[in-house]
């Protein structure tokens, strides 16, 4: 189960139905990011990704800025909040200790948004540099305040966008305005990132995190198994040739089609009506009706081979009920 609470640079808490909305809490550091914070997020999203009460995440801060980049103000020094995981040396103190630091913490964090299958929103509520800047390309979705500003220029210090950002910034804009965005070391404010395709959407800072919510509530009532398997499958585009992706769509496809979520779905449309997706989320623990639903649905077309009618069928689903 996902912990919630107040932890070293960030805060999470669970809002209905199921988003986990996750803010950083040190607006006096422009909530800049440490390695002990990272591995916290990290072990977050982990146990977000494992908990069933958990369908869409949220990542936003306080004050000011989303997240400005590392915290250079004393690594974490007199941030208050639990520890989710025990400390380990934060790397970057020779040449291979900053690689280890970059691919085993700093990268792993976007790597963890990025394969998490629940889809994540970057809300970004104002400065977004580097680190917070990757974090947010990351997520799935990014909604930004008119008052936000964003980008990478590392090279302004004469470093690399070494958290991912450059693969990210491709995917979004293409090489040619990605070369151009780093090399001169841009930082658009939320109209110019929209324009770019750095965000989906512009809100005026008041309203952010009502039409956030909004948002993720509209996709956490979504068919969750499918969303997900798609999420991946977008993803996997992005890197397969045609055939491949083809034929991995079509594998995940054999799970969605068969899946009661899609029963529902093609219900609903036919009775003209609104479909109630994620019921085997909703069910409680001792209810076993999802299941039995389920394994009558696996079992349908053996069961129809061997003559037995639709209202056959229905007649054992709920025999089967009555015994449990």
């Amino acid at each position: 189960m996902m912990q919630t609470g107040k932890f070293t640079g960030f805060e999470v808490t669970l809002r209905d139905p199921g988003i986990a909305w996750i803010q950083f809490n040190t607006p006096e550091r422009l909530n800049g990011l440490t390695q002990p914070i990272k591995r916290d997020l990290i072990e977050t999203v982990t146990q977000a990704q494992m908990d069933n009460a958990v369908r869409v995440l949220v990542f936003t801060g306080e004050g000011r800025a989303f997240c400005a980049g590392d915290d250079i103000s004393g690594q974490a020094k007199g941030i208050e909040g639990e520890a989710l995981v025990p400390p380990i040396a934060h790397g970057h103190d020779t040449p291979i200790g900053t690689y280890e630091g970059l691919r085993v913490i700093s990268q792993q964090l976007n790597l963890a948004v990025r394969n998490c299958d629940k889809l994540s929103i970057a809300a970004i509520n104002g400065v977004a540099i580097q680190t917070g800047f990757s974090l947010a390309l990351a997520c799935d979705f990014r909604i930004a305040s008119n008052k936000s500003r964003m980008g990478s220029a590392t090279l302004r210090f004469g470093l690399l966008p070494d958290e991912g950002g450059q693969y990210f910034l491709v995917q979004t804009m293409g090489i040619a305005k990605t070369m151009d965005f780093l090399m001169r070391k841009r930082i658009v404010d939320a109209d110019e990132a929209l324009a770019l395709n750095l965000v989906h959407e512009v809100v005026p800072g008041a309203e952010l995190e009502e039409r956030v919510m909004a948002f993720a509530s509209e996709l956490a009532n979504g068919p969750q198994v499918s969303m997900r398997l798609l999420k991946r499958s977008i993803y996997n585009a992005y890197e397969m040739p045609l055939e491949q992706s083809f034929d991995e769509i079509a594998a995940k496809t054999s799970v969605s089609d068969h899946h009661p979520d899609s029963r529902e779905g093609v219900a609903a449309f036919r009775s003209k009506r609104d479909p109630h997706f994620n019921r085997w989320l909703e069910a409680d623990e001792g209810d076993r009706a999802p299941q039995v639903s389920a394994l009558v649905e696996r079992l349908r077309g053996d069961l129809a081979r061997l003559g037995i009618s639709s209202n056959m069928l229905r007649q054992l689903e709920q025999q089967l009920l009555r015994q449990m």
